[in-house]
């Protein structure tokens, strides 16, 4: 059974930097996508970062870039998300996600962790 769980979600003030992290449990392939996503009230849930397991390739929302890391401990499976200079629009509960591809000109998974809260104020 595979399972995600995300950790590290806070309240936090614009500029500040904040790291989220998710340990991935059962998933058998070595080799994949994974990241994270996130979704504000109101809105679709969007993919923000990506990264190839193993090889340690990345991808980034335009609304990120510069500004979020996506990492990998592969020992310890575990992803990270190093999130600097955080907005109000960043604002959003942010889930960890395995065995994510790409369709119709976005980010999908089959793996979901529970999501962790992330509220940027002001």
């Amino acid at each position: 059974q595979v399972q995600l769980a995300e950790s590290g979600g806070d309240s936090v003030q614009t500029g500040w930097s904040l790291r989220l992290a998710c340990v991935v449990s059962g998933y058998r392939l070595s080799r994949y996508w994974a990241g994270w996503f996130r979704q504000a009230p109101g809105k679709e849930r969007e993919g923000v970062a990506m990264i190839y397991i193993g090889l340690g390739e990345t991808d980034y929302a335009d609304a990120v870039k510069g500004r979020f890391t996506v990492s990998q401990d592969y020992e310890k499976r575990t992803l990270y998300l190093q999130m600097s200079r955080l907005k109000t629009e960043d604002t959003a509960v942010y889930y960890c996600a395995a065995a994510c591809y790409e369709s119709g000109g976005g980010y999908h998974s089959d793996y979901w962790g529970q999501g962790t809260q992330v509220t940027v104020s002001s």
